[in-house]
């Protein structure tokens, strides 16, 4: 549950911007609660809402101050604010019809080229490469959020056993598809960029393009299990898509 003796926070971000800290956690109760609350929003838009951005424990609103000068006297940070602690309840009371996201699959080769830090996670953890790879695939994660790059997931519910420090010195270019461990997460790179996470495999899958309807693959609120492959089925997947 989120700590309601924690109340909402609320502060601005520059002179376009609300940011709403909603908890201290990341935890799904929060997440939840971020997403019903960015619903709302979606149903029922501010005049000059631009963007909705939700994190792990905030929903940031960006907006256009002149819209918002020309509809009220009221400083349209103050606007923004007040209207955001309006829908709140709304947002709360949506929680009880809660259904959570789709359940997506992503096909992943782990180990050797795909994966080169594969070994040394399995060390730091005292387990098997094998072992390594079978509780990776095991969880069913969250995705709490996208960002660092377009269609990047930052992953919820990694086994804590897996857990490893990033690397000392980061990659100047890590492939897109990428597969990586970074302390107690993981996720995926979506885009060719340097990066410091452990790599211990490689999906065939676009996470994010642009010619596409929804560019980015996966979205806040869905559900995702890694599913092993072969390097021939990685090969042949990729030249499917």
């Amino acid at each position: 549950m989120v700590d309601a003796t924690a109340p909402p926070r609320l502060y601005p971000l520059g002179d376009a911007a609300v940011v709403l800290e909603l908890g201290q956690a990341i935890d799904p109760a929060t997440h939840r609660l971020i997403q019903a609350l960015a619903r709302v929003l979606d149903q029922h838009p501010l005049p000059g809402l631009r963007e909705v951005v939700p994190a792990f424990t905030t929903l940031t609103v960006y907006y256009d101050p002149w819209v918002l000068s020309q509809a009220s006297k009221e400083l349209p940070y103050e606007q923004v604010a007040s209207y955001l602690q309006r829908l709140l309840p709304a947002a709360q009371a949506e929680l009880a019809d809660y259904v959570a996201g789709p359940l997506v699959e992503i096909p992943v080769c782990y180990g050797g080229d795909f994966g080169p830090d594969l070994g040394l996670v399995a060390s730091h953890a005292q387990l098997s490469v094998e072992d390594v790879i079978a509780r990776h695939a095991h969880p069913e994660y969250l995705v709490y959020m996208v960002g660092f790059a377009p269609g990047f997931p930052y992953l919820g519910g990694l086994d804590a056993g897996l857990a490893t420090p990033r690397r000392a010195q980061p990659r100047p270019l890590v492939p897109a598809g990428a597969v990586g461990i970074a302390g107690a997460q993981t996720g995926i790179y979506s885009l060719p960029t340097p990066g410091g996470w452990q790599l211990i495999g490689r999906t065939p899958l676009r996470l994010f393009e642009a010619s596409r309807a929804r560019p980015s693959l996966l979205q806040a609120g869905d559900r995702l299990r890694f599913v092993p492959i072969s390097p021939q089925e990685f090969q042949r997947l990729c030249n499917e898509h």
